[in-house]
């Protein structure tokens, strides 16, 4: 039996091809170079189209924060009345809480107006002299003449600030609009939002379902710890503030609370800000010793927050590390302002969620028992 013939031999590369001229860990270098800049591309893209709707977004994001409140209410509620009730029941007593918050700080700033403005102007007063003493050594009046060129200032562009006026009450307009539409978001989310997302998926091919019924529910998991750890995070950290202001005989600590609680949401970043606000009411209102106490709190509260707080809320949702928090929320503020700070530390967890479950599914969470049209209402 003659035996099979021989391959042809692969002749060597010559020693001129460009094979032989490139290296090969550039050749790699090359090859997720080019992969990057396309992601990059892509990405650039999206937040391009995003931006062009960055109201709905938002209005959608926020939708979804008031769902992880209301819809534990509302499930408590529907086991005594019909769900549609419960949930218009929850979302009334949500407005009157919040409605209640803001006219009981109206209600004290009203109060203390005259008193604020009286300790205003002593401290202002008090500050003055002390930069007029050693070893600052300002000039007597310096203030006094600022004072007279802010008013030119302000007399000289005058109609730049009214245009500025009209161009913020439109924003107040868009704000307002964007709070109605995440409350018509919230009631449909609250009510029925698994079906949407069952019906969502029953949109899909066959073979995909099962892992993307799956990966919305753990995201929907990581996006409720989050937000309910956060939220837990502000409240103990805008009653520290309150308590240790009203202690000291801050004016205004429950509004300056009030901020502390707003400015959580920005992780690492937030609290010192609002923080350092009530230390300059400190300073004005009650002298230098007071703020120095304000400013030892941040020091506390900032080592509360990132040792105890946060990992704690971290381990609720999605590990991360407090590098990629920073960063994250470093580049929401690049991206997007104030609301990109916001969203960013949600995003990246949900994202790193879904990305986990799409490609390490557990057993389990393809069965149809976990699907979320089985589910309970109240969960």
């Amino acid at each position: 039996m003659p035996a099979p013939p021989e391959p042809p031999a692969t002749p060597p590369p010559t020693p001129g091809g460009a094979e032989s001229r490139v290296p090969g860990p550039l050749r790699t270098a090359a090859a997720y170079a080019w992969r990057i800049i396309a992601i990059g591309i892509v990405v650039r893209a999206a937040f391009s189209v995003l931006g062009q709707f960055h109201r709905i977004a938002v209005a959608v994001f926020l939708g979804l924060v008031l769902t992880t409140v209301l819809r534990p209410v509302a499930g408590l509620l529907a086991r005594r009345m019909p769900r549609p009730l419960a949930v218009a029941a929850a979302l009334t007593v949500g407005i009157a809480a919040v409605l209640g918050i803001l006219a009981l700080i109206g209600e004290i700033v009203a109060d203390q107006r005259t008193t604020l403005t009286r300790e205003f102007t002593a401290g202002t007063d008090r500050i003055e002299r002390r930069l007029e003493e050693a070893p600052f050594r300002l000039a007597p009046g310096t203030f006094d003449d600022l004072q007279s060129r802010i008013g030119q200032l302000l007399s000289s562009h005058r109609s730049t600030l009214i245009s500025e006026a009209l161009s913020g009450a439109s924003r107040l307009l868009e704000v307002l609009t964007v709070l109605a539409l995440a409350l018509f978001c919230a009631v449909f989310f609250t009510h029925s939002g698994d079906r949407q997302w069952q019906w969502l998926c029953d949109q899909l091919p066959p073979a995909a379902r099962p892992r993307f019924t799956a990966a919305g529910r753990a995201a929907w998991h990581t996006f409720t710890g989050y937000t309910h750890g956060i939220l837990l995070v502000a409240a103990t950290n805008a009653t520290l503030v309150g308590i240790a202001l009203t202690a000291l005989g801050v004016p205004l600590a429950l509004p300056l609370a009030l901020l502390e609680f707003a400015a959580a949401f920005i992780p690492l970043i937030g609290s010192p800000v609002a923080l350092a606000v009530a230390a300059v009411v400190a300073l004005a209102t009650k002298g230098p010793l007071t703020a120095l106490i304000v400013v030892v709190l941040i020091v506390i509260i900032g080592q509360i927050e990132g040792h105890l707080l946060h990992p704690l809320v971290m381990s609720w949702a999605v590990r991360l590390h407090p590098l990629v928090v920073a960063l994250s929320v470093i580049a929401g503020a690049v991206a997007a302002g104030f609301i990109g700070a916001i969203v960013a530390v949600p995003t990246v967890a949900v994202t790193w969620t879904i990305y986990q479950t799409l490609h390490h599914p557990h057993p389990h969470e393809n069965t149809r028992e976990n699907t979320p049209e089985t589910q309970p209402d109240d969960d």
